[in-house]
């Protein structure tokens, strides 16, 4: 097989061949995920993949079900941060995003769904009452990988000569959703600010009051491979548990940090008292209320027609983790 995700801690170990799958001779590709996605969406180049959640979700609402997706998440990230506003648009609290122009990359990226998800729940703005503009963040002429045209959703493109970090910093757009940080942002210039201030503390609240850590890539594999060996997903379900255990134990390694951040344990220690031991599980009973907030959010910004039953996303022979 030959398998395509991004390179991290939890992957590193499947990459470099300490954690080999039983049964299986894999060739890893270490790639970017916008690569990864567009590749496997657009043209099967791989035989499993990383893969956005909101993209497989839509795409099998479509009935293209020529993939199995396995729950494991490779890709987890509150998205406070990810909500930057113009120092223009005089917005000083959520609901004033009411009735704004709003830019994302693409209004079904799995961190928008997020983003507005909790704009709805928590400040009571809905995706109907903005008007988006989507487009490349740092390049422009962008266009989704998968399309939608959500009703009731006032929804176009930015100027193809346009982007979004340029055109949020010159007040064209009031706010901006984006997993990744603008460079209007980081210039210093304080045309762009963030609408959480202290976007840690709002997470921190964020997950003490809801347990939602939001889920952003699960794990994909082609169902023409599922169908003449049923026992990958649970396989591959398995090794990824490995490689993630073994991250989590360098974590926890006072001998020698395992990356640069000096006070990484003591991280590792804060992140415990607010989420548990194990803050970045795997498997569906461990993360049902984040699956179904997620369905939840997306049926309601209109990527998907009805609700999906989190037990019917994913294969009887993973809905529970194995342990080893």
């Amino acid at each position: 097989m030959t398998i395509a995700t991004g390179r991290y801690d939890r992957t590193a170990a499947l990459h470099d061949g300490r954690i080999r799958p039983e049964g299986l001779e894999i060739t890893w590709l270490p790639l970017n995920v916008e690569q990864i996605f567009w590749r496997m969406m657009r043209h099967r180049e791989f035989d499993a993949s990383e893969l956005s959640l909101s993209g497989y979700l839509i795409r099998r609402a479509r009935g293209v079900d020529d993939l199995v997706p396995i729950p494991v998440f490779l890709s987890r990230c509150f998205r406070h941060s990810a909500i930057y506003l113009s120092a223009a648009s005089g917005i000083t609290k959520p609901e004033e995003l009411a009735g704004r122009r709003i830019g994302v990359p693409e209004y079904q990226i799995t961190a928008a769904v997020w983003a507005r998800g909790l704009l709805h729940d928590e400040h009571g703005v809905d995706a109907r009452d903005v008007r988006w503009v989507q487009g490349g963040l740092e390049q422009p002429g962008r266009r989704p990988f998968e399309p939608v045209e959500p009703d009731g959703v006032d929804l176009s493109f930015a100027p193809e000569d346009a982007t979004l970090a340029g055109m949020l910093a010159d007040g064209e757009i009031d706010a901006l959703i984006s997993p990744r940080v603008p460079s209007t942002f980081s210039d210093g210039s304080g045309r762009v600010t963030r609408l959480f201030p202290d976007p840690g503390r709002a997470e921190r609240d964020y997950y003490r009051r809801t347990g939602i850590f939001p889920i952003m890539h699960i794990v994909a594999i082609s169902r023409d491979i599922v169908d003449a060996n049923p026992w990958v997903p649970q396989t591959l379900t398995s090794a990824f548990l490995q490689a993630k255990q073994v991250a989590d134990a360098a974590l926890r390694d006072t001998t020698a940090l395992p990356i640069q951040l000096p006070f990484l344990v003591e991280h590792v220690q804060e992140t415990v008292a607010v989420m548990g031991e194990d803050f970045w599980s795997y498997g569906v009973e461990a993360n049902r209320a984040t699956l179904e907030a997620f369905v939840r959010y997306a049926h309601v910004q209109g990527l998907l027609p009805e609700p999906v039953d989190v037990d019917d996303i994913f294969p009887a022979s993973v809905r529970k983790v194995s342990r080893v």
